[in-house]
C-alpha cells in the first residue's frame, strides 16, 4: 500500500450496532498505515456525526432507506437509494478509491453497490450470526467477507474468501479478570453494577420490565448499583417509573463510553445484537439475553442462542412470556445477584468466546487486498 493518495472508504451506520465496529477497523487500518485516507459514508445521522468526528475521519452523507414496508414508501426508497447510488458513483470517480468496506444494513447499499458495478474491491463487515439482507444481497460481488460468528458462511453465495474475524470492537475493552467473581470469605457482594442495554435507540421492553423485575427482587440488590440505557425517546418515562418504585437507579439515554461502563459492570440485562454481545464478551460481563423479536431473520435470537451454548448468557424470549416478561426476568436475575460462583463461571465463558484482535485482523485483511489492488489495479473478484 504504497500509494499515499489510496482512499478506503467505509459504508453504512445507521445504527451503533454498523457503526462502531467499522471505526473499530477503521482505527486500526490508519494506525497501521497513516497515508491512507479514510472517509465514513453514513446517513447523515448526528450521532454518526459525533463518532466520526471524534475518531478523527472524514464524514459523508449519502441518502438511503431501508426496505419499505408500505406501499406509500415505495417510491421514496427508489427515489432515495437511486440518489444514493449516483452520489456513490460520483465518489468513486472522483476519488483514488482503493476498497470499500460495507458495514452492514440499508446504508452500506448504495456504495457497496456503486463498487461492485466500478470493479472496486468491496469488502464486507458482517456483525451477527445469520447474515444481514445487506450482506446476503452483496456477498456475491464482494472480494473479502469478515465475520463476527463462525458458520456464517454457511449462509451466504460468496465466491470470495469468507473470514470469521470476530466482531470488531472499540479500543478500550478490559478483560477484568474478577468479573463476576466470588469474594471467597461468604461476604455479601459489594459495589457491583447491574447494567440494562437496549441498543443505542433502547429498547422498550427492558425500558418497562426491568424496573418492576428489580423492584420485584429489590431485597437481593443490596450493594448493587443499577445504570440503565434508556434511549433518547423513552428516558423521562424511564426514569420515572424508577421513581414510582423508588429504586435507586441511574438512568441514562445513551452510553458514550460503553468500554468504560462495562469495565465496571459484573451483570448486564441486554438485547443480543452482534455488537453488543462482542463487548460484553471482550469485558467478561455475563447477561440475560432478551433479544429483539422483530429482528430481521430474527437474527438476535440466533446470536443469543450462540452466545448462551457456550455458558455466557441466559435467554429469555419476550414471546414466550406476554404479560409475564418482568416476572421472568425476576426469577433469572435473582440467581444471578445471588449466586457469584454462577456469575463468575458465565464471565469466565464470556472472556472465552471474546475475539478482542477482532478489528486488528480485519485491518490486516483489507491491507492486503488494498495493496493488491493498488498494485494491480484489478479486484480479486
Amino acid at each position: 500500500m504504497n500509494a499515499p493518495s489510496a482512499h478506503v472508504v467505509f459504508a453504512g451506520g445507521g445504527t451503533a450496532g454498523h457503526l462502531f465496529p467499522g471505526l473499530a477497523v477503521a482505527a486500526c487500518l490508519a494506525g497501521r498505515r497513516p497515508e491512507v485516507r479514510i472517509t465514513l459514508a453514513g446517513t447523515g445521522r448526528d450521532f454518526e456525526k459525533r463518532a466520526v468526528a471524534a475518531a478523527g475521519f472524514a464524514y459523508l452523507p449519502l441518502r438511503s432507506r431501508p426496505l419499505p414496508r408500505r406501499p406509500g414508501e415505495i417510491l421514496p426508497f427508489l427515489a432515495d437509494n437511486l440518489a444514493g447510488y449516483r452520489a456513490a458513483t460520483r465518489l468513486l470517480r472522483a476519488q483514488h478509491v482503493a476498497a470499500v468496506v460495507g458495514l452492514g444494513g440499508y446504508a452500506s447499499v448504495p456504495l457497496a453497490r456503486a463498487a461492485i458495478r466500478r470493479g472496486i474491491p468491496l469488502v464486507l463487515l458482517e456483525q451477527n450470526a445469520f447474515p444481514g439482507r445487506a450482506t446476503r444481497w452483496l456477498a456475491p460481488g464482494a472480494s473479502l467477507v469478515c465475520t463476527a460468528f463462525e458458520g456464517t458462511a454457511d449462509h451466504l453465495r460468496a465466491r470470495c474468501p469468507v473470514r470469521a474475524t470476530g466482531n470488531p470492537i472499540r479500543p478500550g475493552f478490559a478483560r477484568r479478570p474478577d468479573a463476576g467473581s466470588a469474594r471467597g470469605n461468604g461476604e455479601k457482594p459489594a459495589g457491583r453494577q447491574l447494567v440494562i442495554l437496549g441498543g443505542s435507540a433502547g429498547a422498550s421492553a427492558l425500558n418497562e420490565n426491568v424496573p418492576p423485575a428489580l423492584s420485584r427482587i429489590r431485597p437481593r440488590l443490596e450493594g448493587w448499583r443499577v445504570l440503565h440505557q434508556s434511549g433518547t425517546a423513552q428516558f423521562e418515562v424511564t426514569r420515572q417509573r424508577y421513581r414510582d418504585l423508588g429504586l435507586p437507579a441511574a438512568v441514562v439515554p445513551f452510553v458514550e463510553d460503553m468500554a468504560g461502563l462495562l469495565s465496571g459492570s459484573h451483570v448486564a440485562v441486554s438485547r443480543a445484537g452482534g455488537t453488543t454481545l462482542a463487548e460484553l464478551a471482550a469485558a467478561g460481563v455475563p447477561a440475560v439475553l432478551v433479544p429483539y423479536p422483530h429482528a430481521a431473520d430474527d437474527h438476535q435470537r440466533i446470536n443469543a442462542e450462540a452466545f448462551a451454548s457456550e455458558g455466557g448468557c441466559l435467554v429469555l424470549d419476550e414471546r414466550e412470556c406476554p404479560g409475564k416478561l418482568d416476572q421472568a426476568l425476576a426469577e433469572v436475575l435473582s440467581g444471578l445477584v445471588t449466586n457469584p460462583e454462577t456469575a463468575a463461571r458465565m464471565a469466565a465463558s464470556m472472556r472465552r468466546i471474546a475475539r478482542p484482535d477482532a478489528a486488528r485482523h480485519a485491518a490486516e485483511l483489507i491491507e492486503a487486498l488494498v495493496s493488491q489492488f493498488s498494485r494491480t489495479g484489478v479486484s480479486p473478484v
